[in-house]
């Protein structure tokens, strides 16, 4: 298969020198992309900022911005058999962007927020005959916001795992299925749940 995977924060700028973004490292996308490498497939990385080197071999793409992100993706997906967005990308972006560096003026300023384009919606929409696997990190109410998002998106499964994965070495995840039925539960370092994952596709899809 050719897989296409997603990973790392995205950067939606505040004005030349500032951004919004989240302390995703990348470790779980690059490590989906390791093991996917190792079983044989194909892979098409689409990245934000990290300080990760990606597996020879692999298709790396660039990104910053969220709609960057989009754009590579919805470009990459038709030549794929399916997606694992494992990026943890921003939601919101200024609606303006300064140009140069916003001056202290010595009281609050408000700054308008808009929302940012769904990477995972627009390649739910336009997926054929492609799967979508996408990741959901909650909070709370965890299984019911999976799968609210998991249809939302028109993805096949949904990987749950809480904000505590952000940056860190490790991961405990599960996998649940359109119907909101837990198929697998991983915990484990990031390396091993995702070789995990890519065996279960593998055999699964």
């Amino acid at each position: 298969m050719r897989i296409l995977i997603t990973a790392g924060p995205t950067r939606e700028y505040l004005d030349d020198v500032r951004y919004l973004s989240n302390a995703s490292s990348g470790r779980m996308g690059y490590a989906l992309a390791e093991a996917a490498l190792a079983a044989g497939h194909q892979v098409a990385l689409v990245s934000g900022p990290v300080s990760l080197d990606s597996s020879e071999g692999c298709d790396v793409h660039h990104v910053e911005t969220t709609d960057q992100m989009c754009s590579v993706c919805v470009r990459l997906f038709p030549e794929c058999d399916g997606v694992i967005a494992a990026a943890a990308v921003c939601d919101y972006k200024p609606r303006y962007r300064v140009s140069g560096k916003i001056a202290k003026i010595g009281e609050p300023i408000s700054i308008e927020m808009i929302e940012t384009d769904d990477v995972l919606a627009k390649l739910g929409r336009d997926k054929g005959d492609r799967w979508i696997v996408g990741f959901a990190l909650e909070a709370e109410n965890a299984r019911a916001n999976a799968l609210q998002k998991l249809r939302a998106k028109n993805c096949d499964l949904i990987v749950i795992n809480s904000p505590i994965a952000i940056g860190a070495e490790s991961n405990s995840v599960e996998l649940i299925d359109r119907f909101g039925e837990p198929i697998a539960c991983w915990s484990d370092n990031k390396t091993i749940v995702a070789g995990k994952l890519i065996d279960w596709i593998g055999t699964n899809i």
